[in-house]
């Protein structure tokens, strides 16, 4: 049994959820995300929570009853509070600066790296060495945080490269002599 799928996703004030066959619409403060629900699931909604339940005993259907509940909270958060990575830079002339809506990434390349984020996700260089990157969509964060990330990964000797807030880049000990 999904001990996830179990619990019923709350609707907080101010979101409004939509159901039409499989698919659910969830609208927010921050935008609107949508859904589309496996055929192994039920999807009812009761009032101001979402309930997802299982068609049948399968594995198959057990194991989407649990990942569609999850879909489902993820899209809640989204339009609420939506979902945020933050990147660090650490190496000796590594920066970052926002230019318009492209960022600018200094790597130690023989040219700067110029990232122009997708539709939906927004990318915010407060400071040079920190990297913001927010949207309502938790998988659209993520990929673009992963291709950031992917320009200068961090590197065991010095640690040097762009890494995940709070990331630990285990160090390795160099050449002897």
């Amino acid at each position: 049994m999904s001990r996830i799928g179990k619990k019923p996703v709350e609707l907080p004030k101010g979101v409004s959820a939509s159901l039409s066959g499989q698919t659910i619409e969830v609208k927010g403060p921050k935008g609107a995300r949508t859904f589309t629900a496996p055929d192994d699931v039920t999807i009812t909604i009761d009032g101001t929570a979402v309930k997802v339940t299982p068609r049948g005993s399968s594995k198959r259907a057990r194991s989407m009853w649990g990942m569609s509940r999850s879909m489902v909270a993820n899209l809640v958060t989204g339009v609420t509070t939506g979902f945020k990575k933050e990147l660090e830079i650490q190496g000796v002339g590594y920066r970052a600066a926002m230019q318009g809506d492209v960022l600018k990434l200094s790597l130690g390349y023989s040219h700067e790296v110029n990232f122009k984020a997708p539709a939906g996700v927004t990318v915010v260089a407060p400071k040079q060495t920190e990297i913001v990157v927010e949207g309502i969509d938790q998988q659209a964060v993520g990929q673009v945080a992963a291709n950031i990330r992917e320009w200068r990964q961090p590197e065991p000797y010095k640690g040097k490269g762009i890494r995940y807030k709070g990331e630990y880049i285990f160090r390795k000990e160099g050449k002897k002599k």
